[in-house]
């Protein structure tokens, strides 16, 4: 349902939508798989986010999962998910006119994101000093593997390798296997959202600002926002003198880890944080539902660090705890569990996401539409709610350039003048 529409039937209806929280604010998102997100937090709030393309395309474009498996530039669903409510614009920035265009639409905005290499945008002209002297309150959001300067400024990385480098890949997977890296290019979204913060509090900044009080280059370091994910390894080694290493698959101590039930997973911590406590408490519900032999879980050797880190006391509890745990579901479990303050919570399944009790009734989950096979995509919607500019779920992702003729129009190119532009390849 485009606005257009949207607007009629609500002024049928007699009612105007409430804006968004950041109607008004216009956004140029010239970014590729490591910044999309970063805009999509601003359009998710009601900002103006022109997505601007290579006469191509984006290269998320071409990034799978494809809808129905048909790998084709309209069909990525990373791209949809991350675009959906942008304006698309294609626009080639390494031609004159091109850059002039570009230069305009630069004018209007306050905030750029731009991943491109260290480098590339001062090559075409369109670096931040050439766009403040044009534009001298713009934001300008820089997002790269390494940042602008620096030994590694130029190296070729993704967000594998970026994970790697800041030293998170090292903590995923088993002990006895090579580093795992979980999907979903963590690294990526780590620093869209590092950037979404720090460009949000500039343009705060700048629009709080009085005089000419300039805008702002914000340089952010897709290794660092790793790096950043480090942050308790300094603990675990200054309380407990452990150098953090890769645990998947084992458990820390007995009574804390993931552990089978009837129809998947739970993860319990019985030991651990305040440990005594909850101890005690696991172990008086295993002896309340009549767990053979749970009682000597409470003889005194239970208590010490030292002996429920031993392979003896995993054992013993795994051997006590699994067939007590096996014949129950993940939500009794949970309840039960619950119901007795012990820190013990289902391990969720896409599946039970989707159908989750909690989710639904926030609303959480929304739906578009696919425009090139009219099918509804169901994603995930805003994780806040705002009372006075509620979210509203987003306009289908755009086609590619499908915003392109409307944008320029707007600067005030005439339709003889856009008809050349196209005709030259500085528009698609």
């Amino acid at each position: 349902m485009n606005s257009t529409l949207d607007s009629l039937l609500n002024k049928a209806r007699g009612t105007t939508p409430q804006p968004g929280a950041l109607q008004g604010v216009q956004v140029i998102d010239m970014s590729g798989l490591a910044g999309q997100y970063c805009g999509k937090q601003f359009s998710d709030l009601g900002a103006d986010v022109i997505l601007i393309e290579p006469i191509r395309g984006s290269s998320v474009r071409r990034e799978g999962p494809f809808l129905d498996d048909k790998v084709h530039i309209e069909y990525s669903l990373p791209f949809a998910y991350f675009n959906a409510g942008k304006r698309s614009v294609c626009l080639d920035l390494d031609h004159p006119e091109g850059k002039q265009i570009f230069r305009e639409l630069v004018k209007r905005a306050d905030l750029l994101i731009e991943s491109e290499k260290p480098g590339t945008m001062a090559a075409r002209g369109l670096d931040y000093e050439s766009l403040a002297s044009i534009a001298p309150r713009l934001v300008m959001t820089s997002i790269t593997p390494f940042g602008q300067d620096g030994p590694y400024a130029h190296y070729e990385s993704e967000d594998i390798v970026a994970l790697a480098l800041g030293g998170l890949l090292y903590l995923g997977g088993y002990p006895d296997s090579p580093p795992i890296a979980a999907h979903g290019n963590l690294a990526y979204l780590a620093a869209a959202q590092f950037a979404s913060v720090a460009s949000m509090m500039a343009l705060l900044s700048v629009d709080a600002a009085s005089g000419d009080r300039p805008g702002k280059h914000i340089d952010v370091s897709i290794q660092e926002c790793v790096v950043m994910g480090l942050e308790t390894a300094i603990q675990f080694y200054d309380l407990e003198g452990i150098v953090r290493k890769r645990e998947s698959g084992q458990q820390r101590m007995a009574g804390t880890g993931v552990f089978q039930c009837a129809d998947g997973q739970i993860y319990l911590m019985a030991g651990g944080i305040a440990s005594t406590r909850f101890w005690e408490s696991t172990v008086q519900w295993l002896v309340d539902e009549g767990v053979p032999a749970a009682a000597q879980l409470l003889d005194e050797k239970w208590a010490s660090h030292d002996y429920l880190v031993t392979d003896e006391a995993k054992t013993i509890f795994a051997e006590l705890f699994l067939p007590f745990a096996r014949t129950r579901t993940k939500a009794w479990l949970y309840q039960a569990g619950q119901a007795r303050r012990i820190p013990i919570c289902p391990i969720s399944t896409p599946k039970d996401i989707l159908e989750n009790r909690q989710l639904a009734h926030r609303g959480f989950f929304t739906t578009i539409q696919h425009s090139p096979s009219q099918q509804i995509l169901t994603m995930p919607g805003a994780p806040y709610k705002l009372t006075a500019t509620p979210w509203r779920s987003p306009s289908p992702p755009p086609r590619l350039g499908e915003h392109t003729d409307a944008v320029i129009a707007e600067l005030g190119y005439d339709k003889a003048a856009r008809a050349a532009l196209l005709q030259a390849g500085v528009l698609n």
